[in-house]
């Protein structure tokens, strides 16, 4: 992403020298890296090119510019998703697939050892402490349970799967599902295990 160029005029004072979305990202690449905890204000001023003060001024302190990682996150990540999911050419079985393997994209888009999901990696150790950490990672993966089960019921309303299927019930597995794929993917499991586990997985939620 291009640097935001803001003119100086008089009075106005110097002009900003970062992006802000992509010190964002840089930023969230060291949580990603080291955990919330690991993470210095040094180490992440480092990677975003600014210096501590400039950090400070534009996101606030280490805490606030974490609830700013893990919101962007989730908003990519969610895009990914429900696009799988709203695509209505799609079979179940072939909007499920898509679904996961969409995540094992970014599971796996690191330059080194896979890092799995950025907020089952990272906002899953802090929210035992933080209770905004927690609000956060609860109200989305409510959200993400939501969308899987607002695509269950399409299929069962188009008779993909059986009248007496729990949509709710079988979201909340498929979802599991993916935050177990991003643990192993963390653990060590190459990107073609789990994308076989992914297959049989959605195998049994479709019946198949």
């Amino acid at each position: 992403m291009a640097q935001n160029k803001v003119t100086a005029g008089k009075g106005r004072g110097r002009p900003r020298a970062y992006d802000p979305q992509t010190a964002l990202q840089q930023a969230l690449g060291v949580f990603w890296s080291t955990g919330y905890s690991g993470a210095s204000l040094d180490s992440i001023a480092t990677a975003a090119g600014m210096n501590r003060p400039s950090l400070y001024a534009a996101f606030g302190d280490k805490h606030a510019l974490y609830i700013k990682a893990l919101e962007q996150y989730w908003e990519f990540a969610a895009a990914d998703m429900q696009a799988a999911l709203a695509d209505n050419q799609l079979k179940l079985c072939q909007a499920l697939m898509r679904f996961y393997e969409g995540q094992l994209s970014i599971y796996f888009s690191g330059d080194g050892q896979p890092r799995g999901c950025f907020a089952i990696g990272t906002a899953t150790t802090e929210a035992v402490e933080d209770p905004q950490i927690r609000a956060v990672l609860s109200d989305r993966l409510s959200r993400l349970d939501a969308d899987l089960e607002a695509r269950l019921r399409r299929a069962i309303a188009s008779g993909e799967l059986k009248d007496d299927v729990d949509a709710g019930a079988l979201a909340v597995l498929a979802s599991s599902l993916l935050h177990s794929i991003s643990i192993r993917a963390r653990a060590g499991k190459s990107r073609e295990e789990l994308t076989a586990l992914a297959r049989n997985a959605v195998g049994v939620i479709c019946g198949e």
